[in-house]
């Protein structure tokens, strides 16, 4: 699943993919909006680890969970 973190005052976003669920990203980010100097920490799909704290998060975009087919998919 990809999750696109848009930072305050940076013109790009941080984009990860993760083996994490939608609701399970939600919660995270969720959990560290509730903590007085929070940090949100997401795992990619290799290891690397991205941590960022919340008060600097301007949104968090959380993919879709199913996997989308690869290919050409029309016929003709």
């Amino acid at each position: 699943m990809e999750v696109k973190i848009g930072v305050r005052s940076v013109h790009r976003e941080l984009i990860l993919e993760t083996d994490l669920t939608s609701e399970e990203v939600e919660e995270q980010i969720r959990s560290a909006l509730a903590v007085e100097r929070g940090v949100v920490a997401l795992t990619d799909v290799k290891g690397r680890r991205v941590v960022v704290p919340v008060a600097s998060i301007g949104f968090v975009e959380i993919g879709e969970d199913e996997a989308r087919p690869v290919g050409f998919g029309g016929t003709l």
